[in-house]
């Protein structure tokens, strides 16, 4: 027998209300980028559902009481199918917990946070949103390459590598804008038919490029080209993942900009965020 969202929503424990959901951004990685609001989150969570780029040192952030699910959502891998972690999602929140959806960067962008918004909607079940840095900030901060900067950038455009379904973007005229900033995420294995795309659209093959890969973790690194070897420089076998591609004049401020030390970085625990919430809240 099915089981649709809707009467999932009306399991109801007789000495407990309904939980709630909240959806958080986990940001780039580093701990030190989550907001309070998300660090609150998690200590009060029964029920994390978390993706897979989600860093290990936010994880290890949980108590370890908290019951953990790991829902997968990797370019390329998908452990559970959307509808699935929906389904979960609502059950156990149906069921009175307090459950966190644990997304990489921010929920909202690129991150599906919207359709779980409508699938909680739909289910009478509780919800609220804390945004998270989002990858195209955490490539820029610690990537040392502004999004806009006067007189190089007036603007900048977020897009995926790839068209609804995981389609090739057939027509990247759009994108092509004078005085701009392209990011473009989960683009790294499609690098070829982007760069060929822009290309075909009017790009100069002179035009800066920039691939950052675990922007803001330890294991961060950014590669700087031209748009003629953007293929090469996405082919590099020990470039990690996941990364970003950006793609305008700003990148090739980079190494005059440059400043971020994986290793000089302060360490970041439980008990540093537990003395700074503490802190706040007072």
């Amino acid at each position: 027998m099915s089981v649709s969202l809707h009467s999932l929503s009306q399991v109801r424990n007789d000495t407990r209300k309904a939980g709630e959901v909240v959806l958080v951004g986990a940001g780039p990685g580093d701990p030190g980028l989550l907001t309070l609001h998300a660090y609150q989150a998690l200590q009060q969570a029964e029920v994390v559902l978390y993706d897979a780029l989600v860093s290990q040192p936010i994880l290890d952030l949980i108590p370890a009481s908290t019951e953990c699910i790991a829902v997968g959502k990797r370019c390329g891998a998908h452990s559970l199918p959307q509808a699935e972690i929906e389904r979960v999602m609502v059950a156990k929140a149906a069921s009175g917990a307090r459950v966190v959806r644990l997304k990489g960067g921010d929920p909202l962008m690129f991150g599906r946070g919207g359709e779980e918004m409508q699938t909680l909607k739909e289910a009478g079940i509780p919800f609220r949103v804390v945004p998270g840095v989002t990858a195209a900030s955490a490539c820029s901060a610690y990537g040392a390459m502004p999004l806009t900067h006067r007189g190089v950038a007036q603007g900048v455009t977020f897009v995926t590598g790839h068209g609804q379904d995981g389609q090739p973007i057939e027509d990247w005229r759009p994108y092509v804008i004078a005085g701009h900033t392209l990011v473009i995420y989960m683009g790294l294995k499609r690098a070829g038919t982007i760069q060929a795309g822009l290309l075909a659209a009017g790009m100069a093959p002179e035009m800066p490029v920039a691939i950052v890969g675990q922007a803001s973790q330890a294991g961060h690194r950014r590669v700087n080209g031209t748009l003629a070897t953007l293929e090469r420089l996405a082919n590099q076998p020990d470039l990690p993942s996941p990364a970003a591609i950006l793609v305008g004049e700003t990148t090739a401020m980079a190494a005059e900009l440059d400043w971020f030390d994986p290793a000089s970085q302060p360490e970041v625990s439980s008990k540093s965020l537990d003395n700074i919430f503490d802190s706040a809240a007072m």
